[in-house]
């Protein structure tokens, strides 16, 4: 399997439960989400648009995803929301498909475009590697079942604060077509264990 499969794998409606584990604090907070993951085409318009973003050749791109996602944590405000879209484009290393970039309209961290690496590991499982000025994250996508998909992510500061988060995500609906809007983008926050 390679990143593309993995996306086309992922596509449809999910519900996530998450536990995020801020380790200064020694705390664990609880939430959910739903999110909607769409694969893109290589010619669509949104990941010729995302590799013009970066300077890179569109035709290097082997397709992406639309992601949407809605949810909530223990510790929200009130009025607070963890809501919004995104947009990936993969771009494969020329001699190993299973390795890449991955490009996004922005970060977790910064409302930036962002370059991170993606990796096809031998488990079969999708992993992301972002570093940022302040930051770097990793996370690992793998399926225990065709609905059935599971996420770790850590969070880690260079002044030595991180977050630890599990999600367990199980498929509430398959078709690429439920709500979303791969016309639009948000430029809010993504939420840990966001795409």
């Amino acid at each position: 399997m390679d990143a593309m499969e993995f996306f086309q794998r992922s596509a449809g409606k999910w519900r996530s439960q998450r536990v995020t584990h801020h380790l200064a604090f020694r705390r664990a907070e609880s939430g959910g989400s739903e999110i909607f993951v769409e694969p893109l085409a290589a010619d669509n318009p949104k990941v010729i648009e995302i590799c013009k973003l970066h300077d890179v050749d569109p035709s290097l791109a082997v397709g992406g995803a639309f992601v949407s996602w809605d949810g909530s944590m223990d510790w929200d405000k009130e009025g607070e929301e963890h809501k919004g879209t995104t947009v990936f484009s993969l771009v494969p290393d020329p001699d190993n498909p299973k390795k890449g970039r991955l490009l996004r309209e922005r970060g977790y961290a910064e409302i930036v475009p962002v370059a991170g690496r993606y990796e096809i590991d031998d488990e079969e499982a999708l992993v992301l590697v972002t570093d940022y000025e302040t930051m770097s994250t990793t996370e690992r996508f793998w399926f225990a079942s065709p609905d059935l998909r599971l996420r770790t992510s850590t969070v880690t500061r260079f002044g030595g604060f991180s977050t630890a988060t599990f999600c367990a995500e199980s498929r509430i609906d398959d078709t690429a077509t439920a709500k979303g809007d791969s016309n639009s983008t948000s430029k809010q926050l993504e939420p840990i264990c966001g795409w």
